[in-house]
């Protein structure tokens, strides 16, 4: 019997579905019976050699252990003199009222950085205060003096300064040449030095024709000799 070609053709496209049909069935039941324990036979990582990475670790960064004068807050919740080169710095203080920062740091042979430190605390702690001198900062213990004292004494803490006073207390008045003569200075040096303690109060001046004679101010008679002797 001769088929016609569309029937053929719908006989051949059955013939191929059945055999797709039957391949999957087969492959979805041979993949249904795998043994899952047969995974236990894959080899280790060891094994295969792979490579080992550290595992990452994370720390604090160390800071310097060298205490800087922000510190000093801290400190002051403790006892502000238990610290043997605190101690050093007040006493020095007291022994030498009137210091600078730097005497304070040649005087004791520390470092920039710990008197700093170390003045702040004190500082904090309200055992000694300070009074302007130019650029400067002088350093005194507290209450032992009154703020014209400290400034009297910044004032004597210049050589010079101090010189002129000491003379002119010793005197009780002495003329400009004879000033100079005794100090080794100019006319000229000496006015600027005058100048100073005129505008400070604690020296006066009178003349007699172009003669120039100096005393002190009544007001400090009595507290620069008491004064002077810090210095002696």
């Amino acid at each position: 019997m001769k088929l016609s070609k569309p029937l053929l053709a719908l006989i051949l496209s059955l013939v191929i579905a059945l055999s797709v049909f039957t391949f999957v069935k087969l492959e979805k039941n041979s993949f249904a019976n795998f043994n899952l324990g047969s995974l236990s036979n894959l080899p280790s990582r060891n094994q295969l050699n792979l490579p080992t990475f550290p595992t990452p670790s994370y720390c604090t960064p160390a800071f310097s252990s060298q205490q800087s004068f922000e510190d000093a807050a801290n400190e002051t919740q403790s006892t502000p003199i238990d610290n043997a080169t605190r101690a050093d710095v007040y006493e020095f203080i007291v022994a030498n009222p009137g210091v600078q920062f730097r005497g304070i740091c040649a005087g004791l042979d520390i470092a920039i950085g710990t008197a700093e430190f170390h003045l702040g605390v004190l500082k904090k702690a309200g055992l000694i205060s300070f009074v302007r001198d130019g650029k400067f900062k002088r350093f005194f213990a507290s209450k032992r003096f009154s703020q014209t004292e400290m400034r009297l004494l910044s004032l004597l803490r210049h050589e010079t300064a101090r010189a002129i006073i000491k003379k002119v207390i010793a005197e009780k008045a002495v003329n400009h040449s004879a000033l100079a003569s005794h100090l080794f200075m100019t006319s000229q040096g000496l006015t600027w030095q005058m100048s100073r303690l005129k505008g400070a109060g604690i020296v006066q001046e009178s003349y007699s024709g172009i003669r120039v004679t100096y005393s002190i101010n009544e007001a400090y008679t009595a507290i620069l000799p008491q004064l002077l002797t810090c210095f002696a």
